[in-house]
């Protein structure tokens, strides 16, 4: 008797053993996305690119017109230099320094300012699209959906990346909005 009821135990453990990879695998449906891409294709992600880029141009513009300076004085001194008294000189060659150590700590400053803004203008963006994801991810199923460029993922079929659904629900999600809002503001007139 015991060895029937043993025989019946390895009997069920072996079906299980045979049967439980298949449907734990079944269940598991595992996806990317790519929310970098996702960010500079959507249209809120197209225009805070555009609004850092003018941000940028103007902070370079003005970085430029102080190393024209600088470089202007540093010829100066030079062209100078045989002619000026060692006081006079090293009064100007200061004067570079310092003017240089200001250029440097403006460029550091700019530098923060624009991560700082970048944050601002793409962490919105990017919460919406962590909600898209959990809704897809819930809807469609998925046991785990990873991000392309922090996961270490080299290679994933075209059908398992999820990146272009992102950026229509979210575009699609935006364009909802805005509608809205327009429809509001055409209400109060």
């Amino acid at each position: 008797m015991h060895v029937r009821r043993h025989a019946v135990t390895l009997a069920v453990a072996l079906l299980l053993a045979a049967v439980a990879p298949r449907l734990y695998a079944q269940a598991t449906r595992v996806a990317v996305v790519d929310l970098q891409r996702a960010l500079t294709e959507t249209e809120d992600g197209r225009r805070a690119k555009a609004r850092l880029k003018r941000t940028f141009e103007a902070r370079q513009r003005t970085l430029d017109a102080k190393q024209r300076e600088l470089k202007a004085l540093q010829e100066e001194i030079e062209a100078q230099q045989k002619v000026l008294s060692p006081e006079a000189l090293q009064k100007r060659v200061e004067a570079f320094q310092k003017a240089y150590m200001e250029l440097q700590s403006t460029y550091m400053e700019y530098q923060r300012e624009l991560a700082s803004k970048e944050a601002e203008l793409t962490q919105p963006i990017l919460s919406r699209m962590q909600e898209i994801v959990q809704r897809i991810g819930q809807s469609e199923g998925y046991t785990l959906i990873l991000e392309r460029n922090e996961s270490g993922v080299i290679w994933v079929p075209a059908n398992l990346d999820l990146t272009d659904m992102v950026i229509q629900q979210y575009n699609a999600s935006s364009s909802e909005g805005s509608s809205r809002r327009g429809r509001r503001s055409s209400k109060r007139r």
